[in-house]
């Protein structure tokens, strides 16, 4: 088990990874003390939402779990108005504490209704998916998709505690679990060489599940973000960083109306990035074959489903970080550095992402 101090104008909190974390939980919850506790999770992973309920109620606190259905079409305004319908009947006052135990949507979604009920209740993230533990549970975000736009509507709302257990793995699907491989390799390129050659030596054994070599992942994944979000918790610079791979990844799940998962958009997105750097000669082609072969690795190569480019391109200008209809572009400049602000020529743009969905 590792155990790292997020700290943020927001408010510190700690990060805990391991395996069979019910005692950490209970703890964690019971240092709250809380006056009820709602649990936020999804249909797949009600099972393990209701572990986490009888934990706390170990704990003497009440308890009561809330399912949405899975999938990205449950970051809407309408499952929002429901789980904040749920906290209402259950009495969660401002001494109450949300639970979410899930992946990214769970997170998101339930995290949003932690920041708007009663003008901001204290949140516990339990994530279950490895994209959910190295990434979206840790740093403040929550959000639900627009109609044309993803995470358009949020609040930055940091959490009171993360608890990873990693024993939620061992039956994530197959493909869920490489998916979020992605998001590890968007670190590895961005920000951290030293993690990029730790994966490239253990690709097997990372398929394998070994969650003793994870934890070292996830360590240094949630510590990287960890850095830059103690430095710009709401996201007006550095933070921009996190974003590599997700100017173009978003606007394809937007184009797709949300078909395509998360972690292989972001994949896609890597990809068009790191073409759109070496057009402008600022990353070399090494790099550009290092991110792909790692990629493919991790069996995230694959075309994106059939769509217009033209509607990947639309959805690319409604990016949320655009400023006066300009995208900053996050580049690669090489393997562990990234540079964030870049603005790309138009027809730059439009002639990499028609390559990539041709």
């Amino acid at each position: 088990m590792v155990r790292l101090i997020l700290d943020t104008p927001g408010g510190a909190y700690p990060v805990t990874v391991g395996t069979n974390l019910q005692r950490e939980l209970r703890g964690a919850v019971a240092r709250l003390n809380p006056t009820g506790v709602a649990v936020v999770t999804d249909t797949n992973v009600k099972p393990w939402a209701n572990k986490v309920a009888k934990t706390v109620k170990r704990a003497g606190i009440r308890s009561s779990v809330y399912a949405v259905p899975a999938g990205e079409r449950s970051k809407s305004m309408a499952e929002l108005e429901a789980v904040l319908s749920f906290l209402e009947r259950e009495r969660i006052d401002r001494g109450g504490v949300v639970i979410t135990v899930g992946g990214g949507t769970v997170g998101d979604l339930g995290g949003l209704a932690a920041a708007l009920w009663q003008r901001g209740v204290r949140l516990v993230a339990v994530p279950t998916t490895l994209l959910a533990i190295v990434d979206s549970s840790v740093g403040g975000k929550t959000g639900v998709n627009g109609r044309r736009s993803k995470n358009a509507i949020g609040a930055f709302w940091q959490p009171s505690a993360v608890i990873s257990d990693l024993a939620a793995l061992e039956t994530l699907p197959a493909v869920s679990y490489r998916d979020a491989f992605a998001e590890v390799v968007k670190y590895a390129v961005a920000m951290d060489r030293g993690l990029f050659d730790l994966l490239q030596r253990n690709v097997p054994r990372l398929l394998e599940r070994d969650l003793g070599l994870l934890e070292r992942v996830v360590f240094r994944c949630v510590t990287a973000k960890a850095l830059v979000v103690a430095k710009d918790e709401r996201d007006r610079g550095l933070r921009a960083i996190l974003n590599y791979g997700h100017t173009a990844g978003h606007a394809l799940e937007a184009a797709t109306g949300f078909r395509v998962s998360h972690g292989r958009a972001v994949a896609f997105g890597m990809g068009v990035a790191a073409r759109i750097a070496l057009a402008l000669d600022l990353c070399s082609r090494r790099t550009v074959e290092a991110q792909d072969e790692l990629l493919a690795s991790f069996g995230l190569n694959t075309r994106p489903p059939r769509v217009d480019a033209k509607r990947v391109l639309a959805a690319v200008a409604l990016d949320k970080k655009a400023r006066r209809g300009k995208v900053a572009w996050v580049m690669p400049r090489r393997i562990g550095k990234a540079e964030i602000g870049h603005t790309v020529p138009g027809a730059v743009v439009r002639r990499v992402v028609t390559r990539a969905l041709a």
